[in-house]
């Protein structure tokens, strides 16, 4: 070996950002919640203990009787991370143990099976940072349609054919019934967006009192899209409406990102093997692609999501690099 080379151990170890979840794990190419973890764990730093739900998340981080994870890290159930993460903060709280609490679960461990377990934490008031990763359905069993699946996408358990054009029902509005339990911060996020990302878990964990964050990660097996092309799946989602980045306080808006330059729906719904059938002259597709494209606009009139003129944190200014390299945190 020359003087001028290095293990990788060591560059490794001169990486100056702490992430609490290592590389070497086995996640899927392109695996939008592998990058949504190491995002959410860079933010938080590593005085944290993290209650993981049933899931992908769990499966591919820890094959016994290997783990990625770099902070103390517990296996719950699918269905109560809120209520495990809940007995962590109390038994913190009861030995004086300084640290923040983190929950993380699916949509399958939030929108559904660990609802229960998420409201009853909010409500009593643990200081919890409760993060859904919001891969769209319930991929680690077979791609299983879920309550955050999209209307008229095709799943295992909604399959698209002549009697119907995927899953008949609406994405469940998780943030609003979330608000309704008058929490001090609620937020969504996505991938596509680091720096927005890394700053929501930032301000989640200064709050007093649970809080929770949506953030979107898109799974290519079940998405039907090539892992090179998470990101921009994710980016247009932002973009076209039909997820919105936003943040409430107490239940009111607190902040938005607009939307610079609205997209249209059949972009985000072209490069997905889960929306395919919505993309022919069938009439019944082009019905579906216009109630989805009604969806997106609706959001964006509800949400307060046009943009007025360029500014630097909308969907085309956030995490660009800058002169410099200079970008926001």
């Amino acid at each position: 070996m020359s003087e001028h080379t290095i293990s990788v151990e060591e560059l490794r170890d001169r990486q100056p950002r702490f992430s609490g979840l290592a590389p070497g794990h086995r996640a899927c190419l392109g695996c939008g919640q592998a990058l949504g973890a190491r995002l959410v764990t860079e933010a938080s730093g590593p005085e944290v203990a993290v209650a993981n739900a049933t899931g992908c998340l769990e499966v591919f981080t820890t094959p016994w009787p290997q783990s990625a994870w770099r902070v103390p890290w517990l296996h719950s159930v699918f269905e109560n991370a809120g209520a495990v993460a809940s007995g962590v903060e109390a038994a913190w709280k009861a030995r004086g143990q300084p640290g923040k609490v983190l929950a993380f679960a699916g949509d399958g461990g939030t929108f559904d099976i660990g609802f229960q377990a998420l409201s009853g934490m909010l409500e009593r008031g643990h200081e919890v940072l409760f993060v859904c990763f919001d891969n769209e359905a319930y991929m680690n069993t077979g791609i299983q349609r879920s309550g955050s699946t999209p209307h008229a996408a095709t799943t295992t358990t909604s399959p698209a054919g002549r009697e119907r054009m995927g899953k008949r029902h609406l994405k469940k509005d998780l943030l609003s019934i979330i608000a309704a339990h008058h929490i001090p911060y609620a937020a969504t996020a996505s991938v596509a967006y680091p720096s927005d990302l890394r700053r929501k878990v930032r301000r989640a964990l200064a709050v007093e009192g649970p809080t929770f964050l949506q953030v979107y990660s898109p799974c290519p097996l079940g998405w039907g899209h090539e892992g090179s092309e998470s990101i921009e799946v994710a980016r247009l989602a932002v973009q076209t409406g039909l997820f919105p980045v936003v943040e409430l306080e107490r239940g009111h808006i607190s902040g938005v990102m607009p939307i610079r330059e609205q997209q249209p729906v059949e972009a985000f719904l072209r490069p997905q093997g889960r929306f395919r059938h919505l993309l022919g002259d069938d009439p019944r597709a082009c019905e579906e692609r216009a109630h989805l494209q009604a969806l997106a606009d609706h959001n964006i009139e509800r949400w307060g999501l046009a943009g007025q003129a360029p500014e630097p944190g909308d969907s085309e200014g956030a995490d660009t690099v800058h002169r410099g390299g200079a970008r926001p945190a």
